[in-house]
């Protein structure tokens, strides 16, 4: 009997969903009752005839009792083991256990100053989405952060700073475990990154993680307990005037926009989104604390949301609108090609669909190449052409669908 979680990547999602609902023994009315989605509607999406909204895979997963990314086929293992990003797992979370001793053998940590420009160059690498030379650098930066918070065990401004390195460092964890599709190691950084965070001194570093945390929370399908969290945040970081404070609080809106969104409630999405816009009015672009926050990642936002909802022609009217700044951060702008396409691949724009993620992998292709919307995209295109043209099976390839 297969593993669910070991279902291949390339007969999309809507097969993941029968053969999962096949082991758990359930018929297409079944499923259908403890989803509240109509047996005719799953019937679609199992044949791929359709592809299910987000609010859909959410209930879906609930009443399957899987993750979200289980659903979505991650991780692609396959692939994993291709970048040989397979065998830098276990470092990760080997490093992250040690997270309150230092072997008697380490030797000392760079000072304070030289670890602190090394974390922000691994946050700008973040932020430009390369993830696999992330991934390289972190056991050995782990470890270096962990004996540089232990040694500044005393209260004081450099014990703050210890633990900004610290707390960023585990961040980089997350963003790279989550990328590739392994939430538990994912869960892991951010639980560590917790820890660090509020040693750290700075209560934007503590909303920074539970806007982190929501997103787990989301692939678990509990998006209304992401949504209660980033309300936590929200209480406990208050506005101070700050640039950076609001952007944080802005990007915690759009979190809530779409996690809400996905609930099945655009009334409300819409609501978290109009806040936003208004926190983004005061602040312009910013990329603080890296949430890239201000009027473009808004309309990104709701490009994303409209498509949530199957609006993908509005979400195509959002994508019109949007105007990346010179030099916006790669991350978000592979983001915004990848929602892009996957709206112009439902409204049968299939070529265009396909320059859009070819953009994508243009400027962030570490990114594309593990994106869940970037493996359905393509496998939608695959389906729905008779003989799929030569750039169409390279892309395919190259990304492991």
């Amino acid at each position: 009997m297969p593993d669910p979680t070991d279902i291949g990547t390339h007969h999309g999602i809507g097969a993941r969903i029968a053969d999962i609902r096949s082991l758990r023994g359930y018929s297409l009315r079944e499923l259908g009752k403890r989803a509240h989605v109509s047996a005719s509607m799953l019937s679609r999406i199992e044949s791929g005839d359709r592809y299910p909204s987000e609010p859909i895979i959410a209930a879906v997963a609930r009443a399957l009792g899987v993750d979200m990314s289980t659903l979505r086929g991650q991780p692609y293992i396959h692939t994993l083991q291709q970048d040989q990003l397979d065998q830098l797992l276990t470092p990760l979370a080997v490093a992250l256990d040690d997270w309150d001793t230092a072997a008697d053998d380490d030797p000392p940590p760079r000072p304070l100053p030289v670890l602190e420009r090394e974390i922000h160059q691994v946050v700008e690498r973040r932020a430009q989405g390369e993830f696999l030379r992330i991934a390289q650098e972190l056991p050995a930066l782990i470890a270096e952060a962990t004996h540089l918070a232990l040694l500044h065990d005393r209260p004081g401004h450099d014990r703050e700073r210890a633990h900004w390195v610290l707390s960023e460092t585990c961040r980089s964890v997350y963003v790279v475990a989550h990328r590739i599709g392994f939430n538990d190691l994912a869960r892991l950084g951010l639980s560590r990154m917790a820890v660090a965070a509020e040693r750290s001194g700075d209560p934007r570093e503590v909303a920074i993680e539970r806007w982190n945390r929501a997103q787990l929370m989301a692939d678990s399908a509990r998006h209304d307990r992401g949504v209660r969290l980033v309300r936590q945040a929200l209480r406990d970081l208050d506005d101070d005037g700050d640039r950076s404070t609001k952007a944080v609080r802005g990007a915690l809106h759009l979190k809530a926009a779409v996690l809400t969104g996905r609930q099945g409630d655009p009334a409300g999405a819409e609501d978290w989104l109009r806040e936003a816009l208004d926190i983004a009015d005061q602040t312009g672009e910013t990329s603080a604390y890296e949430v890239v926050f201000g009027p473009a990642n808004c309309l990104i936002h709701a490009m994303a949301m409209a498509s949530d909802q199957d609006r993908h022609g509005k979400a195509l009217e959002q994508a019109a609108k949007v105007q990346m700044p010179p030099g916006y951060p790669a991350a978000r702008a592979g983001h915004y090609w990848v929602d892009r396409a996957r709206a112009e691949v439902w409204t049968a724009r299939h070529e265009e669909a396909l320059q859009s993620l070819d953009n994508a992998r243009r400027v962030a292709p570490d990114q594309t190449r593990y994106h869940p919307t970037v493996h359905e995209t393509i496998a939608t295109l695959l389906r729905a052409r008779g003989k799929a043209p030569d750039p169409l099976l390279k892309f395919a390839q190259w990304c492991g669908v």
